[in-house]
This record gives structure tokens, C-alpha cells and sequence, in this order.
């Protein structure tokens, strides 16, 4: 961690207020700065310019061309290919030394340039980029070509580059530029969204917000970090301040007269302004419990954001931070039109090999084309034929996860392995009954005809209806408080029903998984917390973390790979705690915690979690860790390139809780993110509505399909989009 940092406005810039003049006697030295551009920069564009008092206008220095590639070009005086102003050649023409990879916005990038007479080195990050060998001025002609000193200007304004530098210098050639890399690092605020674990996003990103009057608004948690650019966290005692804004123009929403403030915060369960009670940094984090008074209904249906700053060190846009679009919508408004975001055609056609298959059998729905429909049985669920009881084993994919992390929205993507497994094919009637000839009525067809609505009665005997819909259409801290109640008096069969009738309503068969784990997952967290504990209230994290790992390694079945301590730390971030653990955070921690390692007991995964080279899943990180790994410091990775990881926001008992995604490089050389469906992994009988026989429901892999099928690197391997596995960077 960065210690005792000393930061102020002072410490920060304008790109267009940098000057640096180079003495006569500087034939060769180094510049080394910290840039932060904006995402409004052109391209092309002049970043920092030369200007000399022998001549009149200014030649370019440091250039972003229209690739977004950054370009260092020769130095007046010096050069003797350097372009001096009026010249007609194109900047484009000089021989410069060049980067391979786009220049990043919005983000802090060290910079370093290396000038001797014969050569120029571009470094981005503290690694050379770029070198070009030049050709020097004799000495006679450079003293007859001008006297004065160049002096180095950076190039902005309105019109022009908009950015800030830190930390600009010029150094003797023989200063390492990776040692002004670590020295003095800029700041930068952001969301931890792996803290967002409460908040429902629908399949366009935005979060669904339960908010309004007192009675009906919900909280919700959200963390900012403050780190510095090489990503570690700064222990600065400072506040941030949160405040709602309009998402379309970024104005604040207003206060309407007599009422309360738009956004509130709260304090041992009292309701502040936020405005009037920020939050303070805490080893780099600060932690908020938010609510909203205003509903988007109430203005015009607009999308709010939250803005976190910290005004006390200056109005820069890398000390503030933008949550997702918010829709703040009513209690009464989310039962009604909740986010059952796995709604499932009944026969859907696969966008791959074409064939059409159970709607909760493969999920192979696309959410974009789903609608929220009463809360029964789909109708074209109804109306599906017995007898083609054959089983599947599908390798299914998400590619909705391109957005961040929605709810289970499983989208096959059939690997050429799985292509030679038997898949299931079901017969769809006409979905409207009314309009077919001969057919049966709506009773006749669904209870009277089909064996698992008539055990229905003795399911709803012990869980009610209610119970169901509630589960539904709850969040997921609903769910939790709810699986909780049933888990105290449900016996394990009762479970495994209400998590057939949860699937069958919901129309999304991820939920089974969750819901029949439930009591194990609370008795061994229960069990767990006794034992770190001891009867304390609170324990200090670094005396837990071996207990931790031992579980963990315990329920994953996995004796040969232990947890790293980037690992723990990730933990550490999820459960939200500092340096001492409470029940609370414990059970954050294990909520996340369990479903990953019941996923990794698998058989089919647990070789895959286990194997030590190639680490095919490189351990707990975060989606912007495999961005970052993905992006490179050299640009992005090969297309195909890609690493799995785990879901930091998806905790039980959410339906993707414990999942797998692939976060890969596509070949449309942009970053993709899709989620892994386990589910159909596992031998199922398929029946009426695309449930599968109550006595029949396992959890445990089949040993005749695994046999049947390649271990789980052959099979992303084969997918033509996956050609490459990636490693995690991290800095430390």
C-alpha cells in the first residue's frame, strides 16, 4: 500500500500549461511525465510540441497519429531529420520511434522519452515501446542553425487535446525512467464493482433500483478505491462525497421543495443527505450505504448516475467516478415487472448448428428477444411432447456477458466436441391453442397431461405459492433472507421441489443449483464462523486466511493447489472488511466463497482447477484484471486469446453464482465476456415443460457423459473463437 502520500491540486496539471525548456548544453537527456487525456482527444493530434526562439511557430514532439498510436519525432537543432515548422513534409514522413499498441484514455500513462544525438526511445508504462537510430547535427551546424534553447510545450485547449500531466521532468540520459515510474505515481478514484452485489442490472447494464418513498426504498452498497496508477491502494485520510445525477446531461437532480434529498445515506440505520455525510478513505476505500428518494418516473422515466469525488483535492475528472445508469423504479413497479431475466422460448432455434431444443433444457434463449409475461408456466412451454426422453450434454455460453455480468442468460455456444453428443429435440405445438385445430383445452394440457403438474398439490402443501412468487421476483437479497427461512424447516426432498418450481416459473433452470445447496451452505458457514471466531465479535483477517483456505480447499476437493495471496485478498475486498472480520463480512466472503468451490468439487472442472501447467484458471480475479492481462502493455493480445475467471459480483444466491466466464479477445479485436452453462454439463431427462424428473435431479456429473466427453480445455480450445489461453498481469 502507498503510504502517507502527499497529493494536492498543486500536483496536477493542464497538458496545455506544460513547459520545459531544454538546455543548450542537453544534447541528450530524458523527459518522463504522467498523462491523462480525455476521451474527446482527435485524432491525429499534437500532444506536447518544440518551439524555438530562432523560428517562428512550433514543430511537433510527441504526436498521437489517427491509429491512436503514439509517435516521438526528432528534436529540433539536434536531428538532423527533425521537421522544422513551415516545412512541407508531414510529420507522418519523419522517421520517429513509434509504439505498436493504441495509446489508452482515461487513465493515468507514464510516458518517457530517451534523446541522445544518434537515437530516441519511446517508453509507455516503464517498458521501451519504440527506438529509432538518427542521424546527428555537426556541431558547426547547430551552432549556425540557432543559439537559443528549444523549450517543450504541451499542445491543448478547447479545440485541441484535453488532458492533465503529473510529474513532468527532465532528467540526465542516465536517470532510469522505470525508477520515475514507481517513484510518484498520480491518484485515480473508481467503483469497485465487485461490491455491487445487491443491485439487479438488466441486459442493457442498467441497475434497477428500488427507491421512493421511506417505506418502500431499499439500501444499497457500493465501495470507491483510491489507488494510484500502478493499482495499489493509498492510505489517505480523505472524504468522498456521492451525489445524483441526471444521466443524460450530467446535471445534479434537484430537490424537490419539502422533500427529502434525492440521494441519502445511511448511518447506524439513520437516513442522511448524502451530501451532508460523505464518506471517509480507509486504507484506500470508502464505503457507502446509499438509497434513493427520486424516481425516474417522477422525471420524465430519465436514468440517474451517482458520482463519487473528492472535492477537497480538486474537480478532476480522475478523482471522480460514474456508476452505471441507474432506473430508480418502485416497490410495486419491480414486483410487477422484475428483471426474470431467463425467460426461455420453448423452441428455440440454435444460432450455431440450427437446431431447435428445450427452452429450459439448453437455455438457449437470447434475452434481448424475451418478454416478461404473467407469472404461469410459458404458455409454449405447455405444449411440448413426451416421449423424445433422450439426454444432452451441452457446452453453452453467454454472450450477453459482453455486458457487465447479467443474470443468467445462457446462450449456447456448442463446441465441435459436443456437436457428436446426442442433442434433444422436442416438438413444439402452435403456441396459441385457441387457434389449433382439434386441440385440447388448457387444463387437458398442462395438469391432466402431464405427470409433473399432478404431484404439484403435494408441492405446494409444503411451500406455498406465495413463497415461489416471492422468490421470483425478489433481488437477491430477497432470496437470500428467503432460502434462509425454508432452510430452517424444509427437509432436503422439499428443497429440491421448491427448486423445480422455482426453475419452472422463473423459466430459468440456473436457480435449481443455488437453492438446493442452500443448507449445506449455511450449516458449513455457520460451522465455519464458530470456528474462526471462537465466540469473538470480530477477528483479525490475517488470523482467519489459513482456516479460510483449508475450507475452501475442503469443499473444492482439491489438495495440490492452495490459495495465493492475491487470492485472499480478493476475498478480503468481496467481504468488504479492513484488517479485522466480522459475521457480516464473513458471511459476504462465504456467499461468494462456497458456490465457486462446489463448482470446482465437479469433476469436470476440478482437473481443469487443479492443473498446475498450464494453469488454466489462474486463480480469483476480478474482470478488469483479465481486461488488463488481455490489453497488454504492448496493446491488445492475439484474437482467441483468452482467461477464465469467476464472477466477482455474483454471489448466492444468485443464479450465476459459482459460474464460469471466458473474457476473450475476439476477431473483432474487442474484449468479450461470456458465461460458461455448467448445467447441461450433467446428464438430465428431459420431460413436460423442460423440467427434469424430480428423481432424477443430480448434482453430481454423470459418469457416462463425462466419459463421453473431452476435458473442459479441449473443448474451449476447439470453439473457433478460442485459440490461445492468456496469463493474468498483475503490477505489483
Amino acid at each position: 500500500m502507498a503510504e502517507n502520500v502527499s497529493e494536492d491540486a498543486h500536483d496536477y496539471s493542464l497538458l496545455k500549461d506544460l513547459r520545459l525548456q531544454i538546455g543548450v548544453e542537453d544534447s541528450s537527456f530524458s523527459l518522463c511525465f504522467w498523462v491523462y487525456l480525455m476521451n474527446s482527444t482527435p485524432f491525429p493530434a499534437t500532444i506536447i510540441g518544440q518551439v524555438h526562439s530562432d523560428i517562428t511557430g512550433s514543430a511537433p514532439f510527441l504526436v498521437l497519429n489517427e491509429k491512436k498510436k503514439m509517435m516521438l519525432l526528432p528534436l529540433l537543432y539536434l536531428h538532423r531529420e527533425a521537421l522544422y515548422p513551415g516545412n512541407s513534409t508531414s510529420w507522418t514522413e519523419v522517421p520517429s520511434a513509434s509504439a505498436e499498441v493504441d495509446f489508452p484514455l482515461k487513465r493515468w500513462v507514464h510516458v518517457g522519452c530517451e534523446v541522445a544525438t544518434d537515437f530516441m526511445r519511446l517508453h509507455i508504462d516503464g517498458k521501451i515501446v519504440g527506438e529509432k537510430l538518427l542521424s546527428s547535427l555537426s556541431n558547426n551546424e547547430s551552432d549556425s542553425n540557432g543559439s537559443g534553447r528549444v523549450t517543450l510545450v504541451g499542445i491543448g485547449g478547447d479545440d485541441a487535446v484535453q488532458g492533465y500531466i503529473h510529474n513532468a521532468k527532465i532528467l540526465p540520459l542516465t536517470f532510469s525512467i522505470k525508477d520515475h515510474y514507481v517513484q510518484d505515481p498520480p491518484l485515480q478514484l473508481s467503483i469497485d464493482s465487485s461490491t455491487a452485489l445487491d443491485i439487479e442490472e438488466d441486459s442493457d447494464g442498467v441497475w434497477s433500483i428500488v427507491g421512493g418513498k421511506a417505506s418502500c426504498r431499499r439500501n444499497f452498497s457500493l465501495d470507491v478505491i483510491l489507488l494510484d496508477a500502478l493499482g495499489q491502494p493509498v492510505n489517505k485520510e480523505i472524504e468522498v462525497d456521492a451525489s445524483l445525477l441526471y444521466a443524460d446531461n450530467g446535471e445534479p437532480v434537484e430537490k424537490p421543495n419539502d422533500s427529502e434529498a434525492p440521494l441519502l445515506t445511511s448511518y447506524d440505520g439513520i437516513e442522511f443527505s448524502s451530501s451532508d455525510r460523505p464518506s471517509k478513505l480507509s486504507n484506500g476505500r470508502a464505503s457507502f450505504k446509499l438509497k434513493i428518494s427520486q424516481l425516474s418516473s417522477k422525471c420524465d422515466n430519465r436514468l440517474f448516475h451517482i458520482k463519487f469525488s473528492i472535492p477537497k483535492i480538486g474537480t478532476y475528472p480522475f478523482l471522480e467516478t460514474i456508476s452505471h445508469s441507474i432506473h430508480c423504479i418502485s416497490r410495486n413497479r419491480n414486483t410487477r415487472s422484475s428483471s426474470l431475466m431467463c425467460k426461455r422460448s420453448s423452441s428455440v432455434v440454435h444460432p450455431l448448428s440450427g437446431s431447435q431444443s428445450s427452452g429450459l433444457d439448453d437455455l438457449s434463449s437470447d434475452i434481448q428477444h424475451s418478454n416478461l409475461r404473467e407469472l404461469k408456466p410459458s404458455p409454449s412451454l405447455k405444449r411440448i411432447k413426451s416421449g423424445q426422453e433422450k439426454s444432452s450434454a451441452t457446452f453453452m455460453v453467454d454472450p450477453t456477458m459482453d455486458q457487465p455480468d447479467e443474470e443468467c442468460n445462457s446462450h449456447a455456444w456448442t463446441s465441435n466436441q459436443v456437436n457428436n453428443v446426442c442433442q434433444t429435440h422436442l416438438e413444439g405445438r402452435p403456441e396459441n391453442v385457441e387457434e389449433t385445430e382439434n386441440s385440447s383445452s388448457h387444463s387437458e394440457s398442462t395438469e391432466e397431461g402431464n405427470p409433473f403438474f399432478n404431484n404439484m398439490s403435494s408441492y405446494k402443501n409444503q411451500i406455498s405459492d406465495l413463497t415461489i412468487f416471492k422468490y421470483c421476483l425478489g433481488g437477491n437479497a430477497d432470496r437470500c433472507l428467503l432460502l434462509k427461512e425454508i432452510a430452517s424447516f424444509a427437509s432436503e426432498q422439499e428443497l429440491e421441489d421448491f427448486a423445480q418450481m422455482v426453475a419452472l416459473y422463473s423459466g430459468c433452470s440456473h436457480h435449481r443449483c443455488q437453492i438446493i445447496i442452500t443448507r449445506k451452505l449455511i450449516e458449513e458457514g455457520t460451522k465455519a464462523w464458530n470456528l474462526i471466531s471462537q465466540n469473538n465479535h470480530q477477528v483479525h483477517w490475517e488470523n482467519v486466511v489459513f482456516e479460510i483456505e483449508e475450507l475452501f480447499m475442503k469443499i473444492a476437493h482439491c489438495s495440490t493447489r492452495s490459495l495465493t495471496h492475491e487470492d485472499l485478498e480478493l476475498l478480503r475486498r468481496i467481504s468488504g472488511c479492513q484488517e479485522y472480520l466480522d459475521r457480516e463480512n464473513f458471511d459476504k466472503m462465504w456467499y461468494w466463497l462456497y458456490p465457486v468451490a462446489f463448482t470446482l468439487s465437479r469433476d469436470w472442472i476440478n482437473a481443469t482447477w487443479c492443473s498446475a501447467s498450464p494453469k488454466w484458471i489462474e486463480g480469483f480475479v476480478t474482470k478488469e484484471e483479465a481486461e488488463s492481462s488481455l490489453q497488454g502493455p504492448r496493446g491488445l493480445q492475439q484474437p482467441g486469446t483468452f482467461i477464465l475467471r469467476f464472477p466477482t459480483s455474483r454471489s448466492w444466491p444468485h443464479p450465476d453464482a459459482g459460474s464460469l466466464i471466458v473474457t476473450y479477445i475476439g476477431s473483432d479485436y474487442n474484449l468479450h465476456h461470456r458465461m460458461l452453462s455448467l448445467d447441461n454439463i450433467y446428464r438430465v431427462k428431459v420431460q413436460y415443460y423442460g423440467i427434469t424428473d424430480r428423481n432424477q435431479i443430480s448434482l453430481c456429473s454423470s459418469d457416462e457423459t463425462v466419459r463421453n466427453m473431452k476435458p473442459l480445455e479441449d473443448m474451449l480450445l476447439a470453439e473457433p473463437e478460442l485459440s490461445r489461453l492468456g496469463r493474468i498481469i498483475r503490477n505489483h
